[in-house]
């Protein structure tokens, strides 16, 4: 069977999350990339439950359109911070979801620690 892309990142993907599980005191930052947006959410995996969540196509609804490029992500990520902090979640997770840690997915993490997450 010939290697896609998609296929390489499903195999990273459950090569992660083997390693990774989020609870209640450190929950699990996970990114999803499409062409058009990025989203990214907060889960507490021992119950199931989304603590937190944000993507480009929710910000992008209070007027402007935003772009699928390193700035949105970037705002996401301090979005997401910022939910977070003000539900009592300082540290997370970094789940990158098989996505190779640069570009959008590299903004989205610093974004999240410049507003004010730890992991």
């Amino acid at each position: 069977m010939k290697m896609t892309k998609t296929l390489a990142r499903a195999r990273r993907k459950v090569r992660i999350r083997k390693k990774l599980a989020g609870t209640a005191e450190r929950p699990r930052l996970v990114v999803f990339r499409s062409n058009r947006h990025i989203y990214a959410q907060v889960v507490d995996d021992l119950t199931g439950q989304t603590l937190v969540s944000s993507s480009s196509l929710t910000l992008g609804k209070g007027g402007e359109a935003m772009k699928a490029d390193t700035e949105a992500a970037a705002k996401v990520g301090k979005d997401l911070a910022q939910k977070a902090l003000e539900r009592n979640i300082d540290a997370v997770v970094f789940d990158r979801n098989g996505y190779i840690y640069h570009g959008r997915i590299k903004a989205l993490a610093d974004g999240a620690r410049d507003g004010g997450l730890k992991f």
